[in-house]
């Protein structure tokens, strides 16, 4: 059984990718840390086949950037670098998304087919909002301090979480519907 992650991206890393041409580009390769702002693939236990959703937050409006099918996850723990875990073909995708290589202490490649294009303006309807739900082994949980259709702090967004299977079923079909909008890459059309 497959299962469905978000993992949420700060306004300066979205400024970035939208001011340097990254709109419209097929995502296929993330990367994690384990800090907050590039929280870790591994410890939330994704698995080849799970998707993850990159996600934003504009206003109280959570944006839905994209989507990516996770093939594997590589971990670089004892300063190994990306050409000696990655095949050929992987590490060219891997420097198509990052130029510079790895950011700052970034540990962590998860390695994806061609998924959908980056979106900067896929929001999240006030009603899904509310009822967008998020699975462990606790228990299900809605989003913390959401009003009037707005998330009004998103502290209970931030980390790598494995979507409930409704909300997944919502996300899919969102991130679907902005594919279609999008079109083809530009970069390869």
């Amino acid at each position: 059984m497959t299962n469905s992650y978000t993992t949420l991206w700060t306004q300066g890393r979205c400024r970035y990718l939208r001011d340097t041409g990254y709109g419209g580009k097929r995502l296929s390769t993330l990367i994690a840390s384990g800090h907050q702002s590039l929280p870790s693939f591994l410890s939330a236990g994704l698995q080849p086949g799970d998707h993850i959703f990159p996600v934003s937050v504009t206003k109280g409006r959570i944006r839905v950037l994209g989507r990516l099918e996770v093939v594997r996850s590589v971990s670089l723990l004892h300063y190994q670098t990306p050409e000696k875990m990655l095949t050929p073909e992987e590490h060219e995708r891997f420097l198509d998304w990052y130029p510079g290589g790895l950011e700052g202490c970034a540990r962590e490649i998860l390695v994806g087919t061609a998924g959908t294009p980056l979106d900067f303006e896929t929001v999240v309807p006030p009603t899904m909002l509310e009822r967008l739900t998020y699975t462990s082994r606790r228990g299900e949980r809605t989003l913390k301090y959401v009003e009037d259709g707005l998330l009004k702090r998103f502290v209970s967004l931030q980390g790598v979480y494995r979507l409930a299977a409704g909300s997944a079923a919502e996300m899919h079909a969102l991130v679907r519907d902005a594919a279609d909008r999008v079109g083809p890459d530009p970069r390869t059309a």
